[in-house]
């Protein structure tokens, strides 16, 4: 069961990341940033005003425990963390085309499995680190690529800030596991979306607002509440596979990756990028280390 979320996790991640290319084109950052965790911040708020005051969601699995300082104070640490991934991620989406952005988060994985070897010990054994070098090939080969729209993967900002939003996104990861070991799922996903909307509102009106006219405008569109849609159902599924005893992170992780086919599908049909061809070969690179990484986890 945990394996079919973890699918349909991947799936809707992919639309997620094409609302989101969506929204940020030729759009202020921050403000969509804070839209995108009012509207999931509105999703959650009935679960947890009406867990607390009836109980008309008792033993359903939208049902939102009541829980103390001692539970929350682990979940405004995974707010930080993953705001300052969905930061880094959006500025960097904003700038780079989606078929480059895509495989770049797929080598998430990847940053996981090394996490979990310099952090919990864990070995990896012979098809995870086959994994581990056709990923890092593929992301040698996307350097390539990138070139050719004039892209430096060395000397250009934000590739470094997509490859430090995987890396806080895989610290997300390592953290989710421990959590949904402890917690209960809905606890976690509704209370940080929730931390999430507070501390984007005093960075809107802290970094953006003051400076908002010499910057990028905002600019409203019907794909800003899209990424909350999208995003909220893929981390209900996400957190829910976790939850499961038997389910491995590992796995878990590069399943979701697999969201970057839909994503470079719809870069393909929907922003008509270039160079398709030798990015194809790239993420077929990726798709077939991910496939390691998954028999090495069997």
């Amino acid at each position: 069961m945990w394996l079919a979320l973890a699918f349909l996790s991947a799936a809707l991640l992919g639309l997620y990341d094409v609302s989101k290319k969506q929204a940020l084109k030729d759009n202020a950052v921050i403000p969509v940033l804070f839209l995108n965790t009012l509207f999931s911040s509105l999703i959650f708020l009935p679960f947890i005003l009406l867990s607390a005051t009836t109980g008309v969601l008792d033993d359903t699995i939208v049902h939102v425990p009541v829980c103390g300082w001692d539970v929350h104070r682990y979940i405004i640490v995974k707010s930080f963390i993953v705001l300052g991934s969905w930061l880094f991620g959006y500025f960097g989406m904003k700038h780079l085309p989606i078929t480059i952005v895509g495989p770049i988060n797929a080598t998430r994985p990847v940053m996981v499995l090394l996490g979990a070897l310099l952090i919990f010990g864990e070995r990896l054994n012979g098809y995870q680190w086959v994994g581990v070098l056709l990923a890092m090939v593929s992301f040698l080969l996307l350097s390539r690529s990138g070139k050719r729209e004039g892209i430096d993967f060395r000397h250009n900002r934000w590739i470094y800030f997509v490859v430090l939003s995987s890396v806080l996104g895989a610290v997300s990861a390592l953290y989710d596991k421990f959590l949904m070991q402890r917690f209960d799922s809905m606890v976690v996903q509704s209370w940080f979306t929730i931390y999430q909307f507070f501390i984007m509102g005093v960075v809107l009106l802290v970094l953006w607002y003051p400076h908002r006219k010499q910057s990028t405008p905002f600019r409203w569109s019907w794909a800003i509440p899209l990424i909350s849609v999208f995003l909220t159902v893929a981390d209900f599924a996400y957190f829910t596979a976790l939850s499961q005893q038997d389910s491995l992170i590992s796995v878990v992780s590069m399943v979701r990756r697999g969201s970057v086919v839909v994503s470079f599908l719809c870069g393909a049909l929907l922003f008509r990028e270039k160079n398709l061809r030798s990015k194809a070969l790239d993420l077929l690179l990726v798709l077939l280390g991910m496939l390691f990484l998954y028999l090495g986890s069997r």
